[in-house]
């Protein structure tokens, strides 16, 4: 929904549904008993392949209109009919689990399925089989899962034999890492629940990325009434103290060898539950605001989330947006920009936009602790380098990010600008590549708003991109320029 008022110059957008947390949520109504309903969830065709697997292993979804009855366009969510326990797979022949291009339903299910009982064949796309898993495979068959990979060792795809977790087998602890992704730990955290006895996941390897996700994943498991409960230390001889119910809200960030979540074994409870609004989708229209010639207010964005794309607002301020902050929206103002220095271990999806933001500042700006990057669904350091540099854009990759080399451009102003300085530019006839990825389409839009003749959805060589996540962007985008 969009609502422009010439009078006041605010374009007013309506935030998506979180990605990450419908496909929880999705997952947490499945393993329910009983019937669920999970409202304002984000239809793309990533919840596409989450749905199919779950649907697949015995749960059943109907989709509801906008007023919440179903036979609905998908608007207002699902009902959904859970299994009450565990997912089941084949008998001889395996349930085929195809999650194409979503890594996310790709590490949550591989683990919430080795708690079930059958034979799943998890299988993707070419991307998708040279993406790792290795780290929560391991993990799984020290629980007594059975992995057989078809391909790549530590990749999919992979043959699974499930015949439920049994923590003794481990000791009652699993030492994981989030060197690469957090959704190994949030897997393993959904599906513990299943275990007959308690199961301990302790924090391991070298650093902790996207912590802020395993946040959401505790929610989550809040919300269907799941046990648990975190320790923290402050080094690895130090003694563990349990955080009070509810004070890992709090935990900013985690520390290897210092934080554990001890799962308890339990149902998932049914019930009405809601999506809120989903930062990393409204990123790119929040840098609409302070890139465009009008200011732009997102609606549907909770001020005190737990989504680490909240740092979208920080971010802003650092770089010298002006903007506003209410309870349930944020309105970004035409600002002058400046480059600073941004550890986005904790956001790492937002790191496409804010090149392209850093592009226009003044200045340079450093993006570091982003590594993990380079095995998303493309390769987030090499691709805006690559595309930047189309524009006369100097971007040089680092081995843990990025350092983009702002023009000095100033912001829009409100339409009032006068002398433009220079700013990216994509010559006449030279064309964008989305690299086969969503957030790279997305955030390649910014660069339109400077340029009046550009139409970035005309020059992407694959605009359809946006699908995966967010398939009305480009009807809203076209709003804004």
């Amino acid at each position: 929904m969009l609502q422009n008022t010439d009078q006041t110059s605010v374009v007013t957008v309506t935030a998506p549904a979180s990605k990450s947390l419908s496909h929880r949520y999705l997952i947490g109504a499945a393993l329910a008993g009983g019937e669920s309903t999970v409202r304002h969830t984000l239809e793309s065709a990533d919840l596409e392949c989450t749905r199919a697997i779950l649907c697949g292993a015995g749960a059943r979804m109907e989709a509801l209109d906008a007023s919440g009855n179903g036979g609905g366009n998908n608007s207002g969510g699902w009902r959904v009919q859970g299994l009450g326990g565990a997912p089941r797979g084949g008998r001889g022949r395996p349930l085929d689990c195809d999650v194409r291009e979503s890594g996310t339903t790709c590490r949550l299910l591989t683990a919430v399925l080795a708690a079930g009982e059958g034979l799943f064949r998890v299988h993707g796309s070419k991307r998708m089989h040279e993406r790792p898993i290795g780290d929560l495979t391991d993990a799984l068959t020290r629980l007594g899962a059975g992995v057989a990979f078809e391909g790549k060792p530590g990749c999919p795809p992979l043959l699974l034999q499930a015949h439920g977790l049994n923590p003794a087998l481990a000791d009652g602890i699993i030492h994981l890492g989030m060197d690469m992704s957090s959704q190994y730990f949030s897997g393993l955290l959904l599906a513990a629940p299943f275990c007959a006895t308690p199961l301990s996941v302790e924090l391991a390897g070298r650093k902790a990325v996207s912590w802020p996700y395993v946040g959401l994943t505790l929610q989550c498991l809040t919300d269907f009434g799941i046990s648990f409960s975190v320790e923290t230390r402050k080094n690895e001889a130090a003694p563990w103290q349990t955080l009070p119910e509810g004070d890992w809200r709090d935990l900013a960030e985690a520390r290897p060898g210092c934080l554990r979540v001890t799962m308890r074994p339990g149902a998932y409870r049914p019930g009405d539950y809601t999506v809120e609004g989903d930062w990393s989708g409204a990123s790119y229209f929040l840098a609409a605001g302070a890139l465009g010639r009008r200011a732009v207010r997102v609606r549907g964005l909770r001020a005190d989330s737990l989504q680490g794309d909240r740092a979208m607002l920080s971010i802003l301020q650092k770089m010298g947006a002006r903007l506003e902050v209410e309870p349930d929206a944020v309105t970004v103002y035409p600002s002058e920009l400046h480059g600073v220095a941004l550890d986005m271990g904790s956001c790492p999806d937002l790191v496409p936009t804010v090149a392209v933001l850093a592009a226009f500042a003044k200045g340079s700006t450093r993006i570091s602790n982003v590594a993990h990057l380079r095995i998303k669904e493309s390769d987030r350091i090499n691709a805006p380098a690559t595309e930047l540099a189309k524009t006369g854009v100097t971007v040089d990759e680092l081995s843990d990010g990025m350092l983009v080399s702002g023009t000095g451009g100033t912001g829009g102003m409100g339409g009032r600008l006068r002398n433009r300085p220079a700013a990216p530019r994509l010559p006449e006839g030279a064309t964008l590549s989305a690299h086969n990825d969503h957030r790279m389409a997305m955030s390649l839009a910014l660069l339109g708003l400077r340029d009046p003749g550009l139409r970035v959805r005309e020059r992407l060589d694959d605009p359809t991109v946006v699908r995966k996540s967010f398939p009305q962007f480009w009807d809203v985008w076209s709003r804004l320029q």
